[in-house]
C-alpha cells in the first residue's frame, strides 16, 4: 500500500524539489501540495494522507502551529531552514527534521523511516467484536471486553488501554481504536483521552474522575461533554 503525501511548504522551488523526489520512490503518492496550512486543511479532511512534508516557517500559521491544531495528524516530516525549531519539532513527535536545501540521499533516510512506522501501525490495525475490542501488545493479542475498559490514553504512536486489571501499551493512534468501539458509550473527551460514560464517577469543572484519576475535558471537546452529560443526567433522573 502506498503512503499517501501531501506537501506545505510557502516556497514553490521547495516544492518542485519534494515533489520530484516523491516521483522518484514508487512507494510514495502525491495526493496535494499547498502554499499555505489554510490550503492544506481541505486537503487533510477531503483525501487520506498518511505522511505531510511540512515547512515551519509559513506566513500567517507556522507549520508548528498547524499541527498543534491537527487532532488526528498524519505522521509528519518537517522541512526548514531554520536549525532553532528542531527541539521543539521533536517534542510534537515529528518522524524527522530536514534542513534545507534537501539533498536526495537525506530525504530518502527520513522517508524510510516513515514508511517503517507506517508499516508496523498497519500491521497493528485492530479486529473487533459486537462487544469486544482485540488489541496487540507485548507480543500478545488481548480480547478485551468492552466494560473492562477503564479509559484509552494517547502516548506518542502508542495509545495506553487502562483496564480494570492492567494497562497495555499497543502500537496505533487514539482515533483508530476510537473507530472500534460503540460511538453511543464511549467519548473522547480531550485530544489524549478517550472514557466510557459507564466508568465516570464524577464530572467537576473541566476534568472528570474514573478510577481514582482525573481525566481532563479539553477545550475543543467541553460542548459536546457538556451534550452528552446532561443527556446522560436526564436519562438517569
Amino acid at each position: 500500500m502506498k503512503m499517501q503525501c501531501l506537501i506545505i511548504d510557502d516556497e514553490p522551488l521547495s516544492r518542485k524539489v519534494l515533489e520530484k523526489f516523491l516521483e522518484e520512490l514508487p512507494g510514495l503518492e502525491l495526493v496535494g501540495s499547498c502554499s499555505n496550512a489554510f490550503s492544506a486543511r481541505p486537503v487533510l479532511q477531503e483525501q487520506s494522507v498518511d505522511l505531510m512534508l511540512l515547512d515551519i516557517n509559513m506566513p500567517k500559521m507556522s507549520g508548528i502551529s498547524f499541527l498543534k491544531t491537527l487532532l488526528n495528524p498524519p505522521l509528519v516530516i518537517f522541512t526548514t531552514a531554520y536549525p532553532e525549531y528542531a527541539l521543539e519539532g521533536y517534542e510534537l513527535n515529528v518522524v524527522d527534521y530536514l534542513m534545507k536545501p534537501i539533498g536526495f540521499d537525506r530525504f530518502l533516510r527520513a522517508v524510510n523511516k516513515a514508511e517503517e512506522i507506517f508499516r508496523m501501525k498497519k500491521s497493528a490495525q485492530i479486529p473487533s467484536s459486537k462487544d469486544r475490542l482485540f488489541v496487540k501488545a507485548d507480543k500478545k493479542l488481548y480480547h478485551l471486553s468492552f466494560d473492562e475498559i477503564l479509559f484509552l490514553e494517547s502516548y506518542g504512536d502508542y495509545v495506553k488501554i487502562h483496564t480494570t486489571e492492567k494497562v497495555l501499551v499497543a502500537l496505533g493512534r487514539l482515533k483508530t481504536f476510537l473507530e472500534e468501539l460503540p460511538g453511543d458509550s464511549f467519548f473522547q473527551v480531550h485530544k489524549s483521552f478517550v472514557i466510557p460514560l459507564s466508568k465516570i464517577e464524577y464530572v467537576e469543572g473541566h476534568q472528570l474522575k474514573i478510577a481514582g484519576r482525573f481525566i481532563p475535558i479539553g477545550a475543543s471537546f467541553k460542548k459536546r461533554a457538556g451534550e452528552i452529560f446532561g443527556a446522560t443526567h436526564q436519562a438517569d433522573s
